[in-house]
């Protein structure tokens, strides 16, 4: 997926007194002056720019510009393998986006979307920066805290087989997450909640095995369970407080079968003053690749009128 115009490269990015590089990928001319450029995050933690590279139909089909980046840690960029959890923070993914902006030379005019973690990080960068520049903000699949994300995860987990169930929640208490049996029940979890395609995209399937080769970002911010409390810096998170001061206008989107269901998705739709809500029906995590078509026609209209 390279169409003609795209072009990649690497930003320095300044931590203290080193420097990494953040990988990203244009496609279509940031300088247009019909349409903003869409600036997309991908969630995870961890999981690169491909689990999203469908979203390149929104330049080819509705000329919206779209920069795909790796963030720290992740796919092309540098990885830090090394480094404590302590590095890892909502103020360095912050400081990378902000970076990426400014030497891209669009920081003045830009659209966010943000996907799953993308949204969480994409929230919380618009509550603390409040960035003038930013004019329409997409949140995908993302939950408006973690205490809401991880109720919705477990009644998700309530609705699978009692084998299943009991795997998984054996295996989490215990701490063996690395055991095959729990990898195989969660292959069905995710199966049923995160792509329900009959074929899981190349692409997602990409994402997913960067992701594994390299959990460094996941473990930090997530932790390593996926139905008992978070242990990483995600623990408690929350944006409620912040979402009625956000003036750009906003879209909300979920799925019927989400990990990011109705309940988890509310205190947008209740709190942020400029908010529409678009839900897809036949989905469940990754409605850009399950109901490809739908989705970037619902977010190109969005962005364009």
């Amino acid at each position: 997926m390279n169409p003609v115009g795209a072009e990649e490269g690497f930003l320095d990015f300044k931590v203290s007194d080193e420097v990494f590089k953040t990988w990203y990928k244009v496609f279509g001319d940031l300088k247009s002056t019909q349409h903003r450029p869409l600036v997309a995050l991908h969630g995870g933690p961890g999981a690169p720019h491909q689990s999203i590279l469908s979203l390149v139909d929104l330049n080819t089909k509705y000329d919206v510009p779209i920069v795909l980046y790796d963030q720290i840690g992740n796919g092309n960029s540098t990885h830090l393998k090394e480094k404590p959890k302590d590095f890892w923070s909502f103020d360095l993914f912050m400081d990378e986006l902000d970076n990426l902006l400014v030497q891209l030379g669009i920081s003045n005019n830009y659209n966010l979307l943000g996907h799953s973690w993308g949204g969480i990080l994409a929230a919380h960068y618009v509550a603390h920066k409040k960035p003038e520049g930013l004019k329409r903000l997409v949140l995908s699949n993302a939950p408006a805290s973690m205490d809401l994300w991880l109720k919705r995860m477990n009644q998700l987990l309530d609705e699978m087989p009692r084998e299943d169930q009991e795997i998984l929640r054996k295996h989490e208490a215990a701490g063996t997450m690395d055991s095959e049996e729990y990898h195989k029940s969660m292959h069905k979890f995710h199966s049923r909640y995160t792509c329900r395609l009959t074929t899981t995209p190349v692409e997602l399937q990409q994402a997913g095995r960067l992701l594994m080769s390299d959990p460094t970002v996941f473990e930090a911010m997530n932790g390593t369970a996926n139905f008992t409390e978070n242990t990483g810096k995600l623990n408690g998170w929350s944006i409620f407080e912040h979402l009625p001061m956000f003036t750009a206008k906003t879209l909300v989107i979920n799925s019927h079968y989400d990990q990011a269901g109705d309940e988890t998705i509310q205190p947008f739709l209740k709190l942020i003053p400029n908010v529409e809500w678009i839900k897809f029906e036949d989905s469940s995590h990754f409605p850009m690749w399950e109901e490809r078509e739908r989705y970037m026609e619902a977010v190109g209209k969005f962005l364009r009128f």
